[in-house]
């Protein structure tokens, strides 16, 4: 099909006389450098899918400080054939920490070949250019990122164009540009910015104090309710495992509501780190991917605190508040609130 599409062209680019050429300077928006930069700072890899040529690809990525000073270039030759495929994908494979440049075209055929040693090379790759690349194929990598990246790996895709449509809507977290060229990306988006630059603050900002909060308030809720049925569970068990309720309706709904609202007030509003220091040093941004906030090891923590805590409030009343028995629910109550 290509090769009838050029000879069409051909016939018809004939005996003409060249009047004038214009060019148009497609400019970096502002603190696209230092934002890509900060990105790579934070441990996060960037990949570029774009749909211009080679050359131009490879210019906005030394620009833009995509492809660092010292990190070599490999740039991926045009293949046909098995042969020639294996052998760029072994002289890749020699060249140690170094950014990969490949066309769509050359990617499809190595996919159809060697689709598991190509993908789990160029993820080693400091960073990514997959240039002439169809909409289509943007998605595809994206898809390809998150099955052979390991299970910590999240994809957040950026586009500003109606091109990068189906990329944004395959990744974990799609992120639009309200750009020159419409809004279809934007309203396909799970956030909408209108500056590239405004990436790092939404990542290394708000991304991280939605973490830190998420994983502090699910944690205190399940304390929240795991400490009075501990607690449940031990009257319960002292009184010959009898079916009564330690608590009144009233007192169990205003323990939901009113009496344990600050804490979850103060957790909604919690910073770990000012927004300054975390911008200024977004090397804090790697300690996030390892998933140490909310794993395992803390819910069990939480746990073992609120059976400690319940089993103290308890049988500390029952042994400190032997004759006052009959106000148990009273001392145990506003011994749980404080």
């Amino acid at each position: 099909r290509n090769r009838r599409v050029n000879e069409v062209i051909e016939t018809l680019e004939r005996d003409m006389e060249l009047l004038c050429v214009t060019g148009v300077e497609d400019k970096l928006q502002e603190n696209v450098r230092q934002t890509l930069e900060i990105l790579r700072n934070a441990g996060i890899k960037v990949w570029m899918l774009t749909g211009d040529k080679l050359e131009t690809a490879t210019c906005i990525a030394k620009s833009s400080k995509l492809i660092g000073r010292d990190h070599d270039i490999y740039t991926f030759k045009q293949i046909t054939t098995r042969e020639e495929c294996l052998q760029e994908i072994n002289m890749f494979r020699r060249k140690a920490d170094a950014c990969l440049i490949i066309t769509g075209d050359t990617l499809q055929i190595c996919l159809s070949f060697y689709e598991r040693d190509l993908m789990e090379l160029i993820i080693q790759c400091p960073a990514v250019v997959v240039c002439r690349c169809s909409p289509t194929q943007k998605a595809n990598v994206v898809e390809l990122l998150k099955k052979y990246g390991n299970q910590r790996v999240r994809v957040c895709a950026i586009g500003d164009g109606g091109n990068d449509v189906s990329m944004i809507q395959s990744a974990d977290v799609g992120v639009g540009i309200v750009g020159k060229e419409g809004k279809q990306a934007s309203l396909a988006a799970d956030f909408s910015i209108n500056q590239f630059s405004y990436l790092s603050r939404l990542l290394l900002v708000h991304g991280r104090n939605s973490y830190k909060r998420s994983a502090a308030l699910s944690q205190f809720v399940m304390h929240r309710g795991l400490i009075i049925s501990v607690m449940q569970a031990i009257f319960s068990s002292i009184f010959y495992f009898a079916s009564i309720s330690l608590y009144q309706g009233f007192l169990l709904v205003g323990y939901g509501t009113v009496y344990t609202m600050f804490p979850v007030f103060s957790l909604v509003l919690d910073k770990d780190v000012r927004s300054e220091i975390a911008l200024l040093y977004p090397e804090l941004y790697k300690e996030l991917s390892k998933g140490r906030s909310l794993s395992f090891k803390t819910f069990f923590l939480w746990v073992f605190i609120s059976i400690y805590q319940g089993g103290a409030i308890m049988y500390g009343s029952f042994l400190l508040f032997d004759d006052d028995f009959i106000h148990v629910v009273s001392i145990t109550f506003t011994s749980l609130i404080l």
